[in-house]
């Protein structure tokens, strides 16, 4: 099973027609066979995971409406939406033993995490996963925050169109459905200002950082990439195999001694905005 298929989505429904990719740069989509992007000035879109992201929320809903003309007197069409890494918090919290009740478990991950966020607990959508264990008596969990308003805003724009949002992702997390491979893996996916970096290691994820960067530029990549790496070495006991790239217009910085790739889809070619999409409909095609 995919990664995406084992991690419970912040809200979920059985897999839609539609699915969209929101990011600053603008909107990825799906409907059928048919694929494409639409650009959005700038400005439109300001993603951060403490406040509202969409600054002109009549641009975003020209265009949905643009890509996806609502049918007049027909009932609300399913869709999936997957929204950027950086209004989210994705967290990997490790426990000596996990209760085995829902409730008492996601009061457990809301009270490891609360402090960690930069906004309240009680005023996000919370949702996690159990991971499966590589012979360790602990307990590793991943969990999603996003703040409530933040996945509102951006689920009533594509409820005024005409959609129902029945599951809500992540970006990254998303294209972690592109990820085959075995031993210690780091996925780094840039998204304009923004490098998400993933380890995996035996089928779960062992660290995820999310950070903006000023460029971005090799120097403030490397600067992300080499404590990941130093983290693998020492944490797992094992060097890095592969680092596999998405969003890198010019490949890897120099100074990476391990194995590099381009993560790769069967549905097109992962880039710097329709990577979740296509990691999405990797998980729900045949």
């Amino acid at each position: 099973m995919s990664i995406l298929g084992k991690i419970t989505a912040l809200i979920k429904d059985p897999p839609p027609d539609h699915a969209f990719e929101i990011s600053e740069a603008g909107i990825s989509f799906a409907q059928g066979s048919r694929t494409g992007f639409e650009a959005f000035e700038p400005g439109t879109i300001s993603v951060t995971p403490s406040a509202d992201n969409v600054l002109r929320p009549e641009v975003v809903s020209g265009m949905i409406g643009h890509i996806a003309p609502a049918a007049h007197g027909k009932k609300r069409r399913r869709a999936a939406l997957i929204l950027p890494d950086y209004a989210a918090r994705v967290t990997v919290l490790d426990f000596d033993s996990f209760p085995s009740v829902p409730a008492e478990q996601l009061s457990l991950v809301k009270f490891r995490i609360k402090k960690t966020i930069p906004f309240d607990i009680e005023s996000a959508a919370v949702s996690y996963f159990v991971q499966p264990s590589s012979g360790s008596k602990r307990v590793e969990v991943l969990a999603v925050t996003m703040a409530f308003e933040i996945v509102a805003r951006y689920e009533a724009l594509f409820r005024a169109a005409g959609f129902q949002p029945g599951e809500v992702t992540t970006s990254s997390l998303a294209a972690l459905n592109l990820y085959h491979g075995d031993g210690v893996s780091v996925v780094a996916k840039l998204s304009g200002r923004v490098l998400t970096v993933a380890v995996i290691s035996a089928g779960a994820v062992k660290l995820f950082r999310c950070v903006a960067l000023e460029g971005p530029d090799d120097d403030e990549i490397l600067a992300v990439l080499h404590p990941t790496f130093a983290y693998v070495e020492d944490e797992l006991a094992s060097p890095v195999k592969k680092l596999l790239l998405c969003g890198f217009k010019h490949g890897a910085p120099a100074g990476i001694k391990c194995e590099v790739e381009t993560l790769r889809s069967r549905l097109g070619t992962p880039g710097e905005f329709n990577a979740g999409l296509l990691g999405y409909l990797e998980s729900v095609v045949n």
